[in-house]
């Protein structure tokens, strides 16, 4: 990386105003730039990935196993998990003896691909499944009585409940009058009072000890097939069977693990590192369908789970079959597959067109309440009687981004409940507040992790349920806030980034929640184009640097915002840039892409 301290020297730092009042600052302090030269002269990587690798926490004794994450450098024992060989036996004992298995799971990414993980490992042990996705209106998230009324009339003898379930007493306690053996495999956030399942595994019980909870469903649902596998191995289930292939189902821990935003280091990272080079494969009829679909360019890479795939299969979730999703995973037929990922896909643009006008409305009731108030309020919470329940979270997360704080949004039913999704920031835990809301009884229900929660809630009681967040929440949003800064890995010229660069950047990660993406500075360039591209307000922008290279760049949902006001003021000026950087792979010729995050002025 050439000029990295160019825009961090005595004599220029902070002598630039930033478009959204951020500070920029080097990623690196004094010991971890030691550190990177430890990693570059002793390790042999280049400097470049040096400095990213110390810039988040990495050492050379650990540097290999960082860059080489192997899943049995990071699988922990199963059992190390509270229940986990109670569930592991339960499951056993329902595969030898041949019983049908009912799966409940959510109507999210999460929620299908941990659905379709334990699917596809019964269907290839020869044992009967059903899965049952609630419809996310009509039902609401999670088991309810009347469904686990149909899977027992169905002919299930277990039920196994998967990235829902911690907190469902009324309708667990029902499977069990039922005769139904239960089993919950989640991640949310618990109350010390647990349901009476016959196992429950999640690692954010209170009761334990894996230090595993930030797995996602589907990571805890692949913990839970590992130990499955070797209790039937033990019991010699397989002496005339081959064992199902466990590494060939990474490919949906992965794809569950970044679009559920869990942080990707540790056991996560590998889950991701190993899953996308199954996705690579295309082995997977399902995936490979909404992949081509997607019209995505390029071998598979983490943010395409995250930001194209993810969100389709959402879209069936949100506001059409919530069931597809977990269907298009477990096909078998190429021309049903094509037929299910077409059909997420057109639900995908309807899903954008309402939100767009949804988020439209949210911002307009947050600026006219900021309008009239002297304190600004550190969360955020909208409401409207004729949104989609479906889209309050995307609108939700709108919010956050826009105006930094955790947000709330909810959709006002006829009946007088509101059903809402709220998304927070690095550094302030939703989830707790809710599961705190439910508890004293402020909320009908509600549940979540930290950075995302849901809530249903009576509308007369949301304007308390907001007054409740500012209590519980606005020392955390304080002092989470307390400094806007845009850590900056490195100062580059525009000819310096090429594609070589960042592939060998690229073995950094992957970059996502918790391995945070590495962030670069382009310090005096002229804006030599800039222009409004597409229907979402982004805008696309060229720079030019000294010695005459250009760099392409793209600055998302900027139009009318601090940076796209910036960028349009600054057309043919010198301006310093900072932002991410991808491969784009457009018309089959690779060249690097800037994502702008923000712009700032020089002295």
């Amino acid at each position: 990386m050439n000029n990295h301290n160019s825009l961090f020297s005595s004599s220029t730092q902070n002598k630039f105003i930033s478009a959204t009042n951020q500070i920029w600052r080097e990623r690196l302090d004094p010991g971890s730039a030691r550190e990177a030269m430890t990693m570059a002269q002793i390790g042999g990587v280049s400097d470049s990935l040096a400095r990213v690798l110390a810039g988040r926490g990495i050492t050379y004794p650990i540097m290999d196993k960082f860059l080489n994450p192997r899943l049995r450098d990071f699988l922990p024992d199963p059992s190390i998990l509270t229940d986990m060989d109670k569930a592991a036996n339960l499951l056993a004992d329902a595969v030898e003896a041949k019983q049908k298995i009912a799966i409940f799971g959510d109507y999210d990414v999460d929620g299908a691909s941990s659905s379709a993980l334990l699917a596809t490992y019964l269907r290839d042990v020869g044992i009967d499944y059903q899965i049952y996705i609630p419809d996310r209106i009509f039902e609401g998230y999670g088991p309810n009585t009347e469904a686990i009324h149909t899977l027992a009339q169905n002919g299930s003898h277990i039920l196994v409940t998967v990235d829902c379930g911690s907190t469902s007493y009324e309708p667990l306690a029902e499977a069990k009058l039922l005769g139904l053996k239960t089993i919950v495999l989640d991640h949310h956030q618990v109350n010390h009072e647990l349901p009476a399942a016959d196992a429950l595994v999640n690692p954010n019980r209170h009761d334990d000890i894996s230090g595993l909870d930030n797995c996602c469903a589907a990571g805890v649902v692949f913990i839970t097939l590992v130990a499955l596998n070797r209790e039937l191995r033990k019991r010699g289930f397989f002496e005339q069977r081959p064992e199902p292939d466990l590494i060939a189902c990474l490919d949906l821990v992965a794809l569950a693990t970044v679009a559920d935003v869990v942080p990707l280091t540790g056991l996560n990272r590998a889950f991701v590192t190993q899953g996308i080079k199954i996705m690579h494969q295309r082995t997977r009829i399902g995936l490979r369908a909404l992949i081509d679909c997607s019209r995505l360019s390029g071998p598979v890479e983490t943010w395409h789970l995250g930001f194209l795939l993810g969100p389709r299969i959402n879209a069936g979730g949100r506001i059409g079959d919530a069931s597809l999703g977990a269907k298009l995973m477990m096909c078998q037929n190429e021309k049903e597959a094509e037929t299910i990922a077409a059909k997420l896909d057109s639900l995908n643009k309807d899903r954008q067109a309402i939100e767009h006008t949804m988020v439209q409305e949210a911002i307009a009731q947050v600026e006219a309440q900021l309008s009239r108030t002297i304190t600004e309020p550190k969360i955020i919470v909208t409401h409207q009687a004729d949104w989609h329940a479906g889209i309050v979270g995307l609108v939700a997360s709108r919010l956050k981004e826009r105006f930094q704080r955790p947000a709330f949004a909810f959709a006002v039913g006829m009946e007088g409940s509101g059903t809402g999704s709220g998304r927070s920031i690095t550094g302030v835990n939703l989830g707790s507040a809710v599961r705190a809301a439910v508890e004293t009884g402020l909320l009908i229900k509600g549940g979540g992790h930290a950075m995302a929660a849901g809530a249903t809630i009576e509308a007369i009681k949301i304007a308390e349920f907001e007054r409740f967040l500012e209590e519980h929440l606005s020392q955390s949003v304080t002092d989470a806030s307390a400094e806007h800064v845009v850590p900056i890995d490195a100062t580059l010229n525009a000819s310096g980034a090429t594609v070589d660069l960042l592939k060998d950047i690229l073995r950094a990660g992957p970059f996502g929640q918790g391995n945070a993406e590495p962030i670069f500075a382009f310090a005096s360039h002229t804006l030599v184009e800039c222009m409004e591209v597409g229907s979402g307000g982004h805008m696309r922008i060229k720079l030019k640097s000294n010695d005459g290279s250009t760099l392409g760049g793209i600055a998302f949902r900027a139009s009318g915002q601090p940076i796209g006001q910036a960028l349009q003021k600054a057309k043919g000026k010198t301006l310093h840039v900072a932002g991410t950087l991808h491969i784009d792979r457009y018309g089959g010729k690779e060249r690097v892409n800037l994502r702008v995050m923000d712009v700032a002025f020089p002295a």
